[in-house]
């Protein structure tokens, strides 16, 4: 299967520069690559001006920012390409990422969008997610109904028949992607990938990124609150989109802000366990 990847950046030249090393690097990894940059004026578009690899389809040096959805949405519309992947600028990619979720959509019809693990190694706890752990021939799927979709890859046609991106954000197209009967979630074993703009990265940059201001994140204990929300939900909640959308969405969602309500009460501002970054920079040392 023939597969389009856009890596897509804005204003963050060190993480640029590791991501495409990463994305670049096995010369044997098959696709086609469109480099996106979002208005940036901290040289990262300079720098993608100088990436070479036969596989670079095209670059956009965009004037304006578009964001994740609109570049995607440009690009994708006009691929022919069987699987699609969007990677943001802080994602460090393991070579041959692509081949294992390849071969999931190959095998797979029903496979909509099937990611690697980007919520940490630490993060991850198969026994707290065997509820939602599934099988499908040879593969195994940790099910959800969305999975951030970077680091993933998703056909093309699953993305059409959903309506392709709206807004500023993408899980509302996974979520109507399993609505329409695809299986999304992350490939088992997971195939790890790092998100350097978490601030407990051994690589975090000390910036905070257009994104998590867009989530009210911009703080350290912010940012952890939010991702212990999202790791909870993908390992201990349902895997049927269902639970997620309606009157059980909303049922859910409360629930979730009564538990982080006392959770505060219980631990205070700061909860337990957040991992230092200075630990994390010495364990790659």
């Amino acid at each position: 299967m023939t597969i389009e990847i856009l890596f897509i950046g804005c204003n963050r030249l060190g993480y640029t520069r590791q991501a495409v090393a990463s994305l670049l690097a096995d010369p044997t990894e098959e696709f086609a690559l469109t480099l996106w940059d979002n208005a940036s004026t901290d040289g990262s578009r300079e720098f993608l001006e100088t990436v070479q690899d036969p596989r670079v389809k095209r670059r956009v040096l965009s004037r304006e920012n578009f964001y994740l959805t609109g570049a995607a949405n440009e690009v994708f519309a006009k691929s022919d390409a069987d699987l699609l992947a969007s990677i943001p600028d802080d994602f460090l990619l393991p070579p041959g990422w692509t081949r294992p979720l390849a071969a999931v959509h190959a095998d797979l019809p029903q496979a909509g969008l099937i990611s690697c693990w980007f919520l940490g190694k630490e993060f991850y706890d198969e026994k707290r997610a065997v509820h939602k752990i599934q099988t499908f021939g040879r593969h195994r799927i940790l099910r959800h109904p969305w999975t951030g979709g970077g680091a993933g890859l998703f056909k093309r046609k699953a993305w059409e028949e959903a309506g392709r991106f709206v807004g500023k954000s993408t899980p509302d197209c996974w979520e109507r992607m399993a609505k329409n009967g695809y299986i999304n979630g992350f490939i088992l074993p997971p195939v790890f990938v790092e998100h350097m703009d978490d601030p407990w990265s051994a690589y975090y940059s000390g910036t905070v990124s257009v994104m998590r201001k867009m989530r009210g994140t911009v703080t350290d204990e912010k940012a952890w609150e939010f991702h212990l929300a999202v790791v909870r939900e993908v390992l201990d909640g349902p895997w049927d989109v269902k639970y997620y959308r309606g009157w059980r969405g909303r049922l859910r969602s409360r629930a979730n802000r009564l538990r982080r309500q006392l959770s505060k009460i219980w631990f205070g501002e700061k909860q337990p366990g957040r991992p230092r970054a200075e630990d994390r920079r010495a364990q790659t040392d």
